[in-house]
């Protein structure tokens, strides 16, 4: 039995209910009431026969105290307790499943040039499709492409405008801000950005995660573009189990439109007068196998024709066959220069009458004809087998010239080398004609800390490249190595790693008994410079016939902004993300450094003696772009690489002076980017406060094709400085990218929801057909159940005793007065 009040709290209806601890059925009552009745008839037989000599009145007295003892026992054995109970609704749950793989970022024929996302980002606004699930339902939108991510978490509202929403940052979920509806950036959020599409995988997760709670349903929203992961059956049957229904929304088009185009033009960043060089443009078609078409090259000097992207002298023209659906057919152009200078090169195709998008029928690309010979530095701490093979390497390039600094060589010692150094630069005019410097387990506590100082200014003011390698030598003792020494503060800042202070370690923990293969990451795998064939795909080939390195030296991670490249592959130091770093890269003011975990490439050479070559060939172009493409006197503009996936991020960097050549003193600059498509927007490069005349920012690339940045210099007679990018889609996302009705209407109907084709259909039907209308309210009610109210027992309790002794005492007493034993 309870009893209750109730007041009306902000989540719910709040009772204070009174119950009986010990009883929770009526059939409770019968044990303890029968033994509490049996006794008090003993108490009563008992003073029956005591106070037979007494008064009947006397006697009943007695028993009537007895009696209340025993009642009041009896209250106690059954626990009164009061406590609080709290009523609560659970609103009905609608989850949002939106697909951002780059897929999604193609436009089909259909729809006037808009692709899939900004179908989607205006169906979000145009048809306010969360503000009207919010009518009945709780609201969490979700987005998936290589993983699942939180977006938003709406609570259920009866007015749908003009509330405040919480709102879980997708990079930092579960943290929850409060701002209004109307500022929620859909496309800022929905951008296609994935390399993947896993679909199976995310709509499990996804439902592993909300099962407990009345989902009404999932409405996934894609183009059905499967493409890695677990299929999408396997979360079919736990979807069906917990009675979600999923109600996918289908976008794109159903059909592949007839197309030729200009998958990816490669060419390289520099070459050098009367040497010949390559240029490869890749296409690919659909719907056209077999057909003839010309390809032309034409050329131009780079910065003329900027309103009429294409034009040009015709270099040449040759005539290919096209190849089956979705191959690519490379054609190939080799090239002889003459003169310096910037050279804009286009790839153009004469597409058959039956393409239906031209606008991909051609490429764009730079490349630098640079008439001078790259100076590179090679500094190791001893005479190491990558030491050896790379100067021998670097000598015998044409394009090198390279002087040498071998810390533990004898004065006077013959090397193979253009000039033979016995201590490391200390003047400006001797540091500044160097490119690039290698440095391979050097001894840095050998120099001095002006000549450390000069290293620095050479790296971050003047864009010089700095390649690092680890190694057992110099690196191996950490305790009085130069890691240590607080004099080296400027050296260990150059690393792109942060490194263990006060950290003992020995050899045995920085080699291994056998090779273990590099670990590329993501940004490892497209970074050209480590490429060791033509395309991504011939490089990976590569690298996997390379059986791998022994050792790696333990730093603790990247720095903030450093690219990580390549991590030490021995499942036995950690996995996947925790294993320790072998190579990375960053900027370092306007140049660049590259960290190697040890000199262990000469090991490619086992594989083929030509995989040392290109791989040290294309480090030392990368990290010597800053010194080598500066486009004027007054400064340089730089990328962290030349071609990016669709959805990357470019990091800009630009070391600008004014008219006297010194650095700029400016709080930003604008930079123009021209986008493929003709649309030209502005982004702002904020000033190094640590470092004049350093300027930074970044942008994201959301469109396939030739991107050029172009950066005003202030304070001159309309000079700019100017950087081609390529930006290219994974080949993954662009095969069968038509979209997959029998996948989609299949996981309805395995779930009992329904499939839609079309975001319109889906959201601005009918009442009775659209998604909106279809997802039942779920919501439940539940009963939280508080602690019995302490302070009540406590008091109860005292209470209790004192009672009880008091009618307990009154029956001595008159037992006494009587004279009963």
């Amino acid at each position: 039995m309870t009893f209750s009040h109730a007041v009306l709290a902000a989540h719910g209806v709040t009772r204070t209910v009174f119950e009986w601890g010990r009883i929770q059925s009526n059939s409770d009552w019968i044990g303890p009431v029968a033994v509490a009745v049996a006794v008090m008839l003993l108490a009563r037989l008992i003073y029956r026969k005591d106070a037979c000599e007494l008064s009947p009145t006397l006697g009943w007295i007695l028993t009537l105290l007895r009696t209340v003892v025993i009642l009041a026992l009896l209250v106690l054995y059954l626990q009164p307790q009061w406590r609080t109970e709290q009523e609560r609704r659970i609103n009905s749950r609608a989850l949002v499943l939106v697909d951002h793989s780059l897929s999604m970022g193609l436009a089909d024929s259909s729809t006037g040039g808009a692709t899939r996302g900004d179908q989607v980002v205006e169906s979000f606004e145009k048809s306010r499709l969360v503000e009207r699930l919010r009518a009945k339902h709780d609201v969490s939108v979700f987005r998936f492409g290589e993983k699942l991510e939180p977006l938003l978490t709406l609570e259920r509202i009866e007015k749908p405008t003009g509330e405040e929403t919480e709102r879980v940052d997708a990079s930092s979920p579960g943290k929850v801000a409060k701002e209004p509806a109307e500022t929620i950036s859909w496309k800022k959020m929905l951008t296609p950005s994935a390399s993947q599409t896993r679909l199976g995988e995310a709509l499990g997760q996804l439902i592993d995660q909300q099962r407990d709670a009345p989902v009404s349903g999932v409405i996934v929203i894609t183009d059905g573009c499967q493409n890695a992961g677990a299929a999408p059956e396997t979360s079919l049957a736990t979807a069906s189990e917990a009675r979600i229904p999923v109600f996918p929304v289908g976008v794109g088009s159903d059909q592949e439109p007839a197309n030729v185009r200009v998958s990816d033009f490669v060419v390289p960043t520099r070459a050098y007068p009367g040497d010949q060089y390559a240029v490869t443009g890749y296409l690919q078609t659909r719907g056209l196998a077999g057909q003839g078409v010309t390809v032309e090259l034409l050329s131009k000097a780079a910065g003329e024709g900027m309103a009429t992207p294409g034009e040009g002298d015709l270099v040449e023209s040759r005539d290919v066959i096209l190849g089956e659906d979705g191959e690519v057919l490379p054609v190939r152009f080799e090239l002889s220069p003459d003169e310096p200078g910037r050279q804009t090169l286009t790839l153009r195709v004469k597409a058959p009458a039956a393409d239906r998008n031209p606008a991909d029928n051609r490429r764009e690309a730079d490349v630098e004809i640079v008439d001078r010979k790259s100076r590179v530095l090679l500094l190791a701490g001893g005479p190491m087998r990558e030491y050896r093979f790379l100067r021998s390497l670097l000598y015998r390039d044409k394009s090198v010239a390279v002087d040498v600094l071998l810390q533990t060589a004898q004065a006077g010692m013959s090397q193979e080398a253009d000039k033979v150094l016995d201590d490391f630069p200390a003047t400006r005019e001797a540091m500044y004609e160097y490119d690039s410097v290698v440095a391979l387990d050097p001894d840095w506590q050998a120099l001095g800390e002006e000549q450390i100082a000069l290293l620095e200014d050479w790296v971050a003011e003047q864009g010089g490249g700095l390649i690092v390698a680890a190694g057992a030598v110099n690196m191996g003792n950490s305790i009085s190595g130069w890691i240590q020494d607080d004099r080296m503060a400027k050296i260990r800042a150059l690393y792109p790693v942060t490194f263990a202070r006060r950290f003992a370690t020995d050899a045995s923990s920085y080699a291994s008994s056998e090779p273990w293969p590099l670990d590329f990451t993501r940004e490892g795998l497209e970074a050209e410079f480590l490429w060791l064939g033509d395309d991504e795909a011939a490089s990976q080939q590569a690298w996997a016939e390379f059986a791998g390195v022994y050792g790696y030296y333990p730093v603790e991670g990247a720095k903030p902004g450093a690219t990580v490249l390549a991590r030490f592959s021995d499942p036995r130091v950690g996995s996947s993300e925790k294993r320790p770093v072998y190579a990375a890269v960053h900027f370092f003011g306007t140049g660049r450094v590259l960290y190697l975990g040890s000199a262990e490439l000469w090991r490619l050479r086992e594989v083929d003696e030509t995989h040392f070559e290109t791989v040290y060939t294309k480090l030392l172009r990368h990290v010597s772009q800053g010194r080598l493409l500066r486009g004027s006197s007054r400064g340089a503009l730089l990328v962290d690489r030349d071609r990016y996936m669709l959805g990357g991020t470019v990091e800009v960097r630009a070391q600008l002076t004014d008219t006297r050549l010194e650095p700029l003193a400016a709080e930003s600059v604008a930079m123009q980017v021209f986008q493929p498509g003709g649309t030209v927007r502005m982004v702002e490069l904020r000033g190094d406060a640590d470092r004049p005349g350093t300027f930074a920012g970044r942008f994201t690339v959301l469109e396939e094709g030739a991107w050029r940045l172009e950066l005003p210099i202030p304070q001159s007679d309309d000079e700019r400085l100017s950087r081609r990018i390529q930006v290219k889609m994974p080949d993954v996302e662009r095969e069968n990218s038509e979209r997959n009705d029998p996948l989609l209407a299949k996981i309805a109907k395995a779930t009992g929801g329904r499939y839609y084709v079309g975001v319109a259909r889906a959201f601005s039907g009918p009442d009775s057909r659209n998604v909106i209308d279809q997802l039942k309210d779920r919501t439940k009610t539940v009963i939280l159940t508080g602690a019995p109210n302490r302070s009540w027992q406590e008091s109860w309790l005292r209470w209790f005793m004192i009672f009880a002794c008091g009618v307990l005492f009154v029956e001595w007493l008159i037992r006494r007065i009587v004279k009963l034993a």
